[in-house]
């Protein structure tokens, strides 16, 4: 079997086992609504979206203590109000904290839940996510996801893609690297997880993004798995 000696499979979370895009989307609708603002929520997600790899990246090179993502994202909320038509300074401070939870409450994609029960049955389950302690327990209790523990940057104080986010990572489970199996629906994420040593699993998410999705539509290296879904990798890894 490709996952011969994996004890662990560590998990990206946005967007491969939860759908960010149209939680974040429906929360803003509402928030935009109320402030008499006439445009796309999606537009909002995706333009709060895309401040968060720049944000992590201060973090990463060194330029700023590391800090959760909880805050990352609040800071980038007040910069994205203004594409909107929308003073940060006008809107209050609760109101956006409020927003800001949105992250908190992600609904897992259909199959995400199904999947993971099955796989929890063979393997250690846990994400390997950017998002911190907090919104991780957040949005699990909520969405029902069976984890077996929490992991990610906050733990081991590293952003992925940084080697450290995984190396910690296998050492707090007390594993190897090629005794741990990244789980994503992105090729990058696989292919710095790889180059740590971790066994790596391709599961396709091609509405991430919304319907003109251009990105990760497949695998592009010879991942040891490749699925099409959490229930199609629980089933090829005999879960």
């Amino acid at each position: 079997m490709a996952l011969n000696g994996v004890k662990a499979l560590v998990f990206d979370v946005f967007g491969t086992v939860v759908d960010w895009r149209s939680g974040v989307a429906r929360e803003a609708a509402q928030f935009l609504a109320g402030h008499g603002v006439d445009a796309d929520p999606f537009a909002f997600a995706d333009a709060w979206r895309r401040r968060y790899s720049p944000a992590m990246e201060e973090v990463r090179s060194g330029r700023r203590p590391f800090e959760r993502l909880d805050v990352l994202h609040r800071e980038n909320l007040d910069t994205v109000l203004p594409e909107f038509g929308l003073d940060a300074a006008k809107v209050t401070a609760a109101e956006l904290d409020e927003l800001n939870l949105a992250w908190h409450r992600l609904d897992p994609w259909p199959d995400s839940v199904a999947g993971l029960t099955r796989l929890k049955a063979r393997y250690i389950i846990a994400p390997l996510s950017n998002a911190n302690i907090v919104l991780m327990l957040d949005m699990s209790k909520r969405a029902q996801l069976p984890w077996d523990a929490i992991l990610g940057a906050e733990v081991v104080r590293a952003y992925k893609p940084t080697p450290e986010s995984y190396l910690r990572t296998a050492e707090v489970l007390a594993m190897r690297p090629e005794e741990v199996c990244l789980v994503a629906a992105h090729n990058s994420d696989l292919a710095a997880a790889r180059t740590c040593g971790f066994k790596t699993a391709f599961v396709v998410r091609p509405t991430e993004h919304g319907p003109r999705q251009t990105t990760d539509l497949e695998a592009q290296a010879a991942w040891d798995v490749v699925a099409k879904d959490f229930v199609d990798l629980a089933t090829q890894l005999g879960a």
